[in-house]
């Protein structure tokens, strides 16, 4: 019985796809510039800064095991949408063992490439391309953390996203997410002034449309057996490049929640009915 559930979520997951292919074409031209510090992708090298410690302390609050130098020892991640590997890199070198996916394989070769100079990092990380729902079969509830980092506002269907999300994560697991708000503010300074005037970002690599407000997601993961932990603004400086907390979501914010531990409890059948009720359709000609 389990392995006939485990085929049907497989060939439920394959033929619906959280993965928008008109995103992926936007990131394949810039596949091999993920390392550049100064070039498009200097605002997510960034970004480290903050969201490497949001992750690190918020599990170090959770956790009673404590080991000087690698605070993340023993800890299974898996970053989605991982990119050229940018996150992937210094979760592990606080001792995280980390699984980056991507649906390019562009990106994973990068990503391959880069860690491959550093025979700790190669050890720790693990690359693979593909898409959430596609490893959902094997990964069932086999991280204890999974990070989403400015990921949320480019997939096709959210709702399945957070659900593949809860799917493979542990009980009582974390989940980390960094968006962007759905305001005119965020318009004004995401798309006109960082695509258009300063050109922080590659032009077209965000549509309005898709961004999420908090309100929304933490619905979609309270319904998702999610218990949200923390909600924080984040603002980004384009003088100095650098990014600092605020107390405002209104433009980017990060995220921490965690999934209940009685959803353990639940049968495969009990997960697969609850996919198919919340019928994940991703539109036509977004599926990969």
């Amino acid at each position: 019985l389990f392995r006939l559930t485990m085929k049907r979520l497989a060939n439920f997951s394959t033929s619906h796809s959280s993965v928008d292919s008109k995103e992926m074409k936007k990131f394949q031209l810039l596949a091999h510039k993920w390392w550049d510090e100064e070039g498009e992708y200097s605002a997510l090298h960034s970004m480290n800064d903050i969201r490497v410690p949001f992750i690190r302390d918020a599990l170090l609050n959770m956790s009673r095991n404590h080991y000087p130098g690698k605070p993340l020892s023993g800890v299974k991640i898996l970053d989605v949408g991982c990119g050229g590997g940018l996150l992937s890199e210094p979760l592990a070198r606080l001792g995280a063992s980390v699984t980056g996916i991507d649906p390019l394989e562009d990106n994973i070769r990068t990503a391959d490439r880069h860690k491959s100079f550093d025979p700790v990092l190669d050890k720790r990380i693990q690359y693979k391309s593909g898409s959430l729902e596609e490893i959902v079969e094997e990964s069932m509830e086999s991280f204890d953390v999974i990070v989403a980092s400015e990921v949320v506002e480019h997939v096709a269907d959210l709702e399945m996203f957070i659900n593949c999300c809860s799917q493979v994560l542990k009980p009582e697991g974390s989940l980390f997410i960094t968006t962007i708000n759905k305001t005119q503010l965020s318009y004004v300074l995401g798309i006109v002034v960082a695509e258009k005037i300063l050109g922080i970002v590659p032009e077209g690599t965000h549509e309005w449309e898709k961004f999420v407000p908090p309100e929304e997601l933490e619905r979609l993961l309270e319904s998702n057996h999610f218990s949200v932990k923390a909600v924080n603004g984040m603002l980004y400086n384009p003088l100095s490049g650098s990014w600092s907390w605020m107390e405002s979501t209104s433009i980017n914010y990060a995220m921490h929640a965690v999934k209940s531990g009685a959803r353990g409890q639940s049968s495969p059948t009990d997960d697969l009915s609850e996919m198919e009720s919340k019928k994940c359709s991703a539109t036509a000609g977004t599926a990969v």
